[in-house]
Parts: structure tokens; C-alpha cells; sequence
């Protein structure tokens, strides 16, 4: 495991299996994908970003679990899913998804469908 992953998840140790979880799919299913360790997030590259996950708050905090991961991600379009917290379109045709991970069984297919998606938008846009 990378110093710099552990050192973001000092922040909350809990979730580093999730997030491991979780990149460990994406480097199956999307890889090789190269993962930037930053001070607020971990972003996902393929040629371009197309991910990243944070502990940023996207609901009311007694509305989020005690222990979570954000997932954002763009895409062309707004998904329409009761599983997505906050969309927003800061440019035209540029949507933003953020999505509260919890548990392991979150990551699934449908999540990795925007994944693959939002990677491939990523070189498109």
C-alpha cells in the first residue's frame, strides 16, 4: 500500500478497505489506471481524470453514514439514480455526479457502468 494513500486515510482509517475495494475493481475492470494521491482527494486517470473519491460532503451530515467515501464523476449527460446525492452541470453539457459510498456491495455494476462511461468521456471531451 502506498504512504501517501495511507497518510489521506488517516483522515478515516475505516474507509481505507473501501477504497481499496473499490480500486482494485477499477484496475480490473478500467486499468491500467494511474491514481494521484492529492491533499483533498484521490483522483482516477486514464489519459485523462475521470474520477476521484474524497470525504467531501455532499449531504446533511445526519443523513450520511458514520464511516463514507464521496465518488465523483462526469459524464455527458445527468444519471438519473436515487443512489446519486448531488448532480450539477458546471459547463454546458458537463455534468458532475457525487455519490456516498459506504459498503463494499455498493460497488457494483451499475456504478461501474458510469465509471467506464466517464472514462471514456474523459477523452472525449
Amino acid at each position: 500500500m502506498d504512504g501517501d494513500i495511507l497518510f489521506f486515510f488517516q483522515q478515516d482509517p475505516a474507509v481505507l478497505p473501501l477504497y481499496e475495494t473499490l480500486e482494485a475493481r477499477i484496475q480490473a475492470e478500467l486499468g491500467p489506471v494511474q491514481c494521484k494521491v492529492q491533499k483533498t482527494q484521490i483522483s482516477f486517470y486514464k489519459k485523462h481524470l475521470f474520477g476521484c473519491v474524497s470525504f467531501l460532503r455532499v449531504k446533511k451530515k445526519k443523513e450520511l453514514p458514520e464511516h463514507y467515501l464521496t465518488l465523483t464523476f462526469g459524464l455527458d449527460h445527468p444519471a438519473e439514480s436515487p443512489r446519486i446525492a448531488v448532480v450539477t452541470e458546471p459547463y454546458p453539457r458537463r455534468w458532475t455526479h457525487h455519490l456516498v459510498l459506504s459498503r463494499p456491495e455498493q460497488i457494483d455494476g451499475e456504478l461501474m457502468d458510469w465509471l467506464k462511461e466517464a472514462a471514456e468521456y474523459a477523452v472525449r471531451k
